[in-house]
């Protein structure tokens, strides 16, 4: 797990909730909890609620790096 982000350098129209992503990726918000647990793809926390946040841009290429195999 990540360190919380700091709120003031946080864009948040950047980062998906895990709803978002899972969709984003067409998986189940499962996988991407087992995910994060492996290592596999990064996640980071809202700063005031704790909720998991997704980069965009992490998801892109970890799409990109899915499709490649």
């Amino acid at each position: 797990m990540q360190n919380p982000l700091n709120a003031d350098k946080m864009n948040l129209k950047d980062y998906f909730r895990i709803g978002t992503a899972a969709r984003f990726l067409g998986t189940h918000a499962d996988s991407l909890r087992r995910w994060e647990r492996r290592g596999k793809i990064r996640v980071y926390r809202h700063p005031v609620n704790g909720y998991r946040l997704f980069l965009r841009s992490d998801l892109e290429k970890f799409l990109q790096e899915v499709q490649a195999v």
